[in-house]
């Protein structure tokens, strides 16, 4: 085979989390008075840090809010997240089926995630242990597109050539600098047919 291993990003890759993610800022924050809406959260939301995530939700309240005050609400959205990702995992069941067809792979998750928010998705869609390594934000000190995080999943599956799956400028830079083949995919639905083509499956 070409390669040993196929390592995946987790959202936009695996998932589509941000819809959950919204709907559970929408319900932690509405006691706040925040009326929080799905077009203001997808253009403005997606793909920042916590700190400007907060900033930018307590510009949405009706009253006087910091985002220290929200930032109290963590829990609480984390909680729903949790919730919501467990009674409707957001993974297609193309992709479920993709990634039970890879036996013959050792593949890994790499993503800038926590993961309290990773791996109950991946339990809840019944793939969670088809992965013999999940790399999560807090399993290394530099994130995408530093390198660190694709290095250290190479070093814990024992491979050196590996095709990564990834949605994103950063994600492509950093699996590149670890030495990767990297397929650039614009969203969770084209993942399985672009994976199987690239790698020769039906």
């Amino acid at each position: 085979m070409r390669y040993e291993a196929v390592l995946f990003d987790f959202d936009g890759v695996l998932a589509d989390t941000e819809p959950l993610h919204f709907e559970a800022w929408r319900d932690a924050l509405s006691p706040l008075g925040i009326r929080l809406d799905w077009d203001f959260y997808r253009s403005q939301c997606i793909g920042i840090c916590d700190d400007e995530l907060l900033e930018l939700l307590a510009t949405q309240s009706n009253r006087p809010q910091t985002a220290l005050r929200l930032r109290q609400q963590m829990p609480v959205k984390q909680r729903l997240f949790i919730a919501k990702a467990e009674a409707a995992p957001p993974v297609p069941e193309q992709v479920i089926s993709m990634i039970k067809d890879l036996i013959s792979y050792r593949l890994a998750v790499v993503t800038s995630t926590s993961r309290s928010e990773v791996e109950p998705v991946l339990r809840a869609a019944g793939i969670l242990e088809s992965f013999q390594c999940v790399i999560c934000a807090e399993d290394v000190a530099r994130h995408k597109p530093d390198p660190e995080p694709y290095l250290e999943a190479a070093r814990r599956l024992g491979i050196k050539h590996g095709l990564v799956v990834e949605d994103s400028v950063a994600g492509e830079a950093a699996a590149k600098a670890a030495g990767f083949e990297v397929l650039r995919v614009a969203s969770v639905a084209e993942v399985p047919g672009r994976v199987r083509e690239r790698l020769g499956l039906p």
